[in-house]
Formats: C-alpha cells, sequence, structure tokens
C-alpha cells in the first residue's frame, strides 16, 4: 500500500485542509483480485474520523493499511474538524466539502473507481453519523455504508444534552436552525428515504458505549420504516480496541468485486 498525506487547498472551506489516502500497489493486489491487479481502478473507502480525531486517527491507531492491502481498496480519510460532516452556522461548509468537493478532488489526483458498485463510505462516533447521513443524503453515490458507535441522534443531542461543550458544540455548527426533522437528523432521513434505493447500511455499537441509546434509537427507526439494516450489539466501548476490531468485520462485509 501507499500512504499518502495529501495537503491541497479547499474551495468550499476557503482554506488549506488535508486527508490521509491509502492506495493499493500491485503487488498487494494480488490476493484473489485478478481483475483489478489486471489493470481495474480500485474501489474506494471513505472512513471518516470522530469528534476527537483528525484524518490519521484511523491509520495512527488501529491496522486499516494491513487491512485494506489485503482486499486491494483505496481508503480515503477527510479532515473535518468538529464539524459533524455540516455546514456549520458559525463556521465552514464541511457537508458542501464532503459531498461535493471531496469526491471530485480525490478522482482528479487518485486513479481510484467512480462508479457506484465501487464505493463506500464509514465511520465511527462522529464519523459514523458523517457516514450514515452522507449515505442517506445521497444514497446513489454508496454501494454500502458502515457506522461504529455512531452519534446517530443528533437532534436529540441538540436538544436534551446540556453538558456545556455539547451544547456550545451544537449551537456552533447548528445555530438556531432546527435538528429534528431536517436534513441533518438521521432518524427523519431513515423516514424520508423508506422505499428508497439504499446502499447497504450496517451498524456496530458495545453494549458498555455511552452512544448505544443513540444506535438503539436508530435500529428501532429503521426497523418502524422497512430500512434494511445489519445491527448488532456486543461487549465493548467507545474506544480504539473496538473499532480496530470492528473495521475488520466492516471490510469483510463490503459487497467487493473481484
Amino acid at each position: 500500500m501507499a500512504l499518502i498525506r495529501c495537503d491541497f487547498s479547499s474551495e468550499a472551506l476557503a482554506l488549506g485542509t488535508s486527508m490521509t489516502v491509502l492506495l493499493p500497489q500491485t503487488a498487494s493486489a494480488q490476493i484473489g483480485l485478478a481483475g483489478r491487479a489486471s489493470g481495474a481502478a480500485p474501489p474506494v473507502l471513505y472512513l471518516l474520523h470522530g469528534l476527537t480525531d483528525d484524518d490519521t486517527a484511523w491509520t495512527r491507531y488501529t491496522s486499516i493499511e494491513r487491512y485494506a492491502a489485503a482486499k486491494g481498496l483505496a481508503v480515503v480519510m477527510p479532515q473535518v474538524h468538529r464539524s459533524f460532516y455540516a455546514d456549520e452556522r458559525y463556521g465552514m461548509k464541511f457537508w458542501t466539502f464532503l459531498s461535493e468537493e471531496l469526491p471530485s478532488v480525490v478522482s482528479s489526483f487518485f486513479r481510484v473507481s467512480t462508479r457506484r458498485e465501487d464505493t463506500f463510505v464509514a465511520g465511527l462516533s462522529m464519523g459514523g453519523y458523517g457516514a450514515f447521513k452522507w449515505a442517506l443524503r445521497q444514497p446513489e453515490r454508496f454501494a454500502a455504508a458502515a457506522s461504529l458507535s455512531g452519534a446517530l441522534d443528533v437532534a436529540y443531542m441538540a436538544e436534551w444534552d446540556k453538558r456545556p461543550h455539547i451544547s456550545e458544540l451544537m449551537a456552533r455548527v447548528f445555530g438556531d436552525r432546527p435538528v429534528a426533522g431536517a436534513d441533518d437528523d438521521l432518524l427523519h432521513l431513515v423516514q424520508q428515504r423508506a422505499g428508497a434505493d439504499l446502499p447497504a447500511l450496517m451498524l456496530r455499537c458495545g453494549t458498555e458505549d455511552y452512544l448505544v441509546a443513540q444506535n438503539e434509537r436508530f435500529v428501532a427507526a429503521c426497523r418502524r420504516h422497512g430500512v434494511a439494516l445489519d445491527a448488532a450489539f456486543g461487549p465493548g466501548d467507545h474506544e480504539w480496541g473496538y473499532w480496530d476490531a470492528q473495521i475488520q468485520a466492516v471490510l469483510d462485509w463490503l459487497p467487493l468485486k473481484s
């Protein structure tokens, strides 16, 4: 695998930003992937970081490079700070950056597939929220999306989580615009997208995780509206040991074409 730290200028953010990228090399693409080894562009996973992390976190705290190499999978890890992958009310347009600019920049810089069946998104915590939001708002882009320990009920956080650091964060990101019932509310998006051609969805959360209730509410919403979801809960907390194990399960679950 090639590990690339890419610094570039973002028009959406009006500043310089960065992403960490893993790209398969021909030698590592030989493991059961003859079609791609012969010249096809590799599939790509957009892998999103959590609230207290950055674009380097997945490569620093897990073995994602080794896991992706075995799959012949490119991995793009963008930097979005503490934005909840939203166009911030008092800040920058991170949703526009993620959903419009980033895929265009990636395809212009790197040789990766742009086909829906080869494109995936996943993330942890805030990144799990971002992954499902992107997949539900732009389902035509992805074949599959996965959330690990996701902060999946942001409407609840904005209304009821009165911890000062969360209240301040919600006010900065969303301002006075309503979250519940809008496009930043995953439970609302599940209702709106019921019956649509959605990507495959996967959810994993530890039973000791402080976000487990939010994940349970998302599962219930999917069940209520008939949205297919591969969901499982098991022993685990909000920590990297759990995510290192679960990202392997995610990669095994992705519908990768041989």
